[in-house]
């Protein structure tokens, strides 16, 4: 039988999460990702017919021998706040948010709380004395703040929360953006911002712009609006977008302002009690956009161990490629060892394994309650998913409780 250890591979093409990367774990982007070409679309698109129509006007400018300085003028902040808007938008949607680190062994707990969770099932499988509370008290600038045990990462940090959609813990957690295909957290809400912003900035220049355009075109007002359709397209288009993105602008400078993240707003109400993180308008602009951007707390290039070792047998060469897909092997912790030439979850070796050494000692036993399990597996190879039947442990450890009371 020959061990056979896994290439390395780096953080990004392990990771848990829904997220997709490029260039080689560089930029992380979310799973709704093609939803960012579609936003990217809708700015591009109506400010490259706008610049055509101000090139247009320039150029009949100067066929007319007319100065055409101004519209000069006017294509070159256009196309400034075009590319301000664009580089927002990237730094925005293809940095990581934030992104809280899992912790696959939850942390130890003095308070006692019933848990029952498909998740806690597998965490007390793996530490059956542990005892965890759904929530903890701790405190931020005087006010007591609970903090929620997430049931896919850890305690989660005060203000932060699990995205169903990245399946991600985010730091100062504000939305998952569907325009953007991101979370919206710590580390992207300053872009966030002068993204929306620049856009509302972008939407009232080219809707000026264009009514100016109009009006100096013709000395008839509906003349020109039936004549000027580019003009009148853009005019409309800009009228419709800029509430958008301009009520959103204004909804977050309030928020900004208040010192509330958007999942804050709408779950907590701080309008009706006092909010433990307001530190006063001025500070709170100072924190968002003055302070420093923490680090990611993940290198996604870095190479990374994997959680299983991969044994290979000469009569079946796929059978662990076959018997447990890798999402599974995620999902019931399997570190795999070896027994007798067999290999055994680590969920399995967890169980009272000091206390079962202790048995074979003492009985001069050959491990027959140990062979029930591991039987069971070989037993049953073709099954995808390795399960613990809970009335063999139940006998397992009363003949182990009988042979201590003997003793």
């Amino acid at each position: 039988m020959e061990i056979e250890k896994p290439k390395p591979q780096r953080l990004y093409q392990v990771w848990r999460g829904s997220n997709r990367f490029l260039f080689g774990g560089r930029l992380i982007f979310g799973p709704d990702v093609s939803s960012l070409f579609l936003s990217t679309f809708l700015i591009a698109g109506p400010t490259l017919g706008f610049c055509i129509k101000i090139s247009l006007i320039i150029r009949h400018r100067i066929r007319e021998n007319k100065t055409a300085l101004s519209w000069y003028s006017v294509l070159i902040v256009a196309i400034v706040l075009t590319m301000m808007d664009m580089f927002f938008l990237f730094l925005t949607s293809s940095r990581d948010p934030g992104i809280v680190p899992r912790n696959t062994r939850p942390p130890e707990s003095d308070d006692t709380f019933e848990m029952n969770t498909p998740s806690m099932e597998w965490v007390q499988g793996r530490t059956p004395n542990l005892k965890l509370p759904r929530t903890k008290d701790v405190v931020v600038n005087g006010h007591s703040v609970k903090v929620k045990f997430c049931d896919t990462c850890l305690y989660r940090p005060p203000r932060a929360s699990h995205c169903s959609i990245c399946n991600n813990c985010v730091q100062r957690f504000d939305h998952h953006c569907p325009w953007l295909g991101q979370c919206i957290g710590i580390r992207n809400y300053r872009y966030f911002y002068m993204f929306i912003t620049t856009s509302t900035i972008l939407c009232i220049y080219v809707f000026v712009v264009s009514w100016i355009n109009i009006v100096h075109e013709k000395d008839n007002v509906w003349k020109a609006i039936t004549s000027d359709i580019l003009s009148d397209f853009l005019i409309v288009y800009c009228f419709i977008a800029v509430w958008f993105v301009g009520g959103l602008s204004v909804f977050h400078f309030y928020l900004i302002s208040t010192n509330q993240t958007t999942y804050e707003n709408f779950r907590y109400r701080y309008d009706k009690k006092e909010n433990p993180y307001n530190k006063g308008m001025i500070k709170n602009f100072q924190e968002v956009f003055f302070s420093k951007i923490p680090h990611s707390l993940h290198d996604f290039r870095a190479f990374v161990e994997e959680d299983e070792v991969m044994v290979r047998e000469p009569t079946d060469q796929n059978f662990m490629e076959d018997s447990t897909s890798s999402k599974e092997k995620i999902d019931i912790g399997s570190k795999c060892g070896e027994n007798n030439g067999l290999t055994l979850p680590e969920i399995l070796r967890n169980i009272e394994c000091d206390d079962e050494e202790n048995l074979k000692h003492e009985e001069g036993d050959d491990g027959t309650d140990s062979d029930r399990l591991v039987s069971r597996v070989e037993q049953e190879p073709d099954k995808h998913v390795i399960e613990i039947d809970e009335e063999t442990v139940d006998d397992v450890k009363s003949e182990q409780t009988t042979t201590s009371l003997r003793a």
